[in-house]
């Protein structure tokens, strides 16, 4: 696959008081123009829930109206809280067809206009029906995976506060992030339960925001290398292991092989955080360590910028803030910007030739992996 990413575009995360266009057009505007205003051939729109969370609707052709890309194509994509990444594959793939040379791809969502017990409902939509009639939540499950996993790998009471600490920690030097301030472990401890033993800072936060990409033919230095996605049983109930995420395997796997590099060869990673236990089994999953093991890794400073594989430079999830629709774009945007040279803030020392992203869609049921970098010799 000969494509690569030219340029990318942020609308900062957080409590936005403009719309979801505005978002999604602030975004894309700052793609287009790190693009030199070139043609677009196809516009890929990102969304979760706009209807429901945002009301509005036909979001792709009203941003291609505030762009004015009338004469490109374009058409949306939704993928659950995966949805940034499910775009980008979708953008790569087109351009991958022949069919087009330039796509902008541009993800966002607007959650903080509904209370935010009404944004936790609509988000519960994405589970199986029978743990929505059950009134399963999103956190409600994520700390039953948290229980399970806690007690097979007699994981350290302490560890998930630390995951949310080193966020925070991150986010502060990104200035396009939610938080600006970084955080205690006591604080992290003593904020309100949500779920046992999930507390408010152990989950990321009602937020707004939007990502862009323009996508082109040929290569650079921030090059598709490998796409990879993967499903497991939508009801988590019916799944072998709830400990690790089977759909995350699948996609990492896949991307691997695509790019035909192993886990040694990635540099750093952008890992899908919503909750603070999700890094450990991300790390596990996409192979950086055995089960179990993360703890270890994250406890002795190897996930941090200038250890051995430094993940989430941009704050991940839990610092930058998770607008469901736009975060697995906004991973994409860090890890290209971070092989471009061109994080700023967040630029890590020594990013390497290769960085991974993996985004979660759903309670785990759809989960994209996707590699970037430049291609050695073939």
């Amino acid at each position: 696959m000969r494509v690569h990413v030219q340029s990318s575009g942020l609308a900062r995360f957080g409590r936005r008081p403009e719309s979801l266009v505005d978002l999604l057009a602030e975004a894309g505007t700052a793609a287009l123009e790190g693009a030199g205003r070139k043609p677009i051939d196809a516009l890929v729109v990102g969304t979760m829930a706009a209807g429901s969370l945002a009301e509005v609707e036909n979001v792709t052709s009203r941003l291609a109206d505030r762009l004015s890309l009338e004469s490109a194509a374009g058409w949306r994509v939704e993928a659950a809280s995966a949805t940034g990444a499910a775009a980008f594959h979708s953008g790569a793939m087109a351009i991958a067809s022949g069919q087009f040379r330039r796509v902008l791809v541009v993800a966002g969502e607007k959650m903080s206009a509904l209370p935010t017990a009404d944004a936790a409902r609509i988000l519960a939509r994405s589970l199986a029906p029978q743990e929505q009639a059950a009134g399963a939540t999103m956190p409600a499950l994520a700390a039953l995976v948290t229980q399970l996993y806690a007690a097979r790998h007699d994981t350290p009471s302490g560890i998930f506060d630390l995951v949310t600490v080193l966020a925070r920690a991150a986010a502060v030097r990104n200035p396009m992030a939610q938080f600006s301030t970084p955080v205690t472990t006591e604080e992290v401890s003593a904020s309100r339960m949500v779920s046992t033993p999930l507390r408010l800072l152990h989950c990321s936060a009602i937020s707004d925001g939007a990502a862009a990409v323009v996508l082109s033919r040929g290569e650079g230095p921030a090059s598709i290398l490998g796409l990879g996605q993967g499903f497991d049983q939508l009801l988590v109930s019916d799944r072998e292991d709830v400990t690790s995420f089977r759909a995350s395997r699948v996609a990492a796997e896949r991307a691997y092989s695509m790019a035909k590099l192993t886990r040694k060869e990635i540099a750093f990673a952008e890992l899908h955080d919503a909750f603070a236990p999700f890094l450990l089994i991300d790390l596990e999953d996409i192979g950086a360590c055995g089960h179990g093991e993360a703890s270890r890794w994250v406890e002795g400073g190897a996930t941090a910028p200038a250890g051995r594989f430094p993940v989430n430079p941009s704050g991940g999830l839990l610092g930058k803030g998770h607008p469901v629709g736009a975060s697995g774009l906004a991973q994409l945007v860090e890890v290209s910007r971070q092989l471009q040279g061109e994080a700023g803030a967040t630029q890590l020392g020594r990013p390497g030739g290769a960085g991974l992203a993996l985004s979660i869609g759903g309670l785990a049921s759809h989960n994209f992996v996707t590699i970037l970098g430049r291609r050695g010799p073939t």
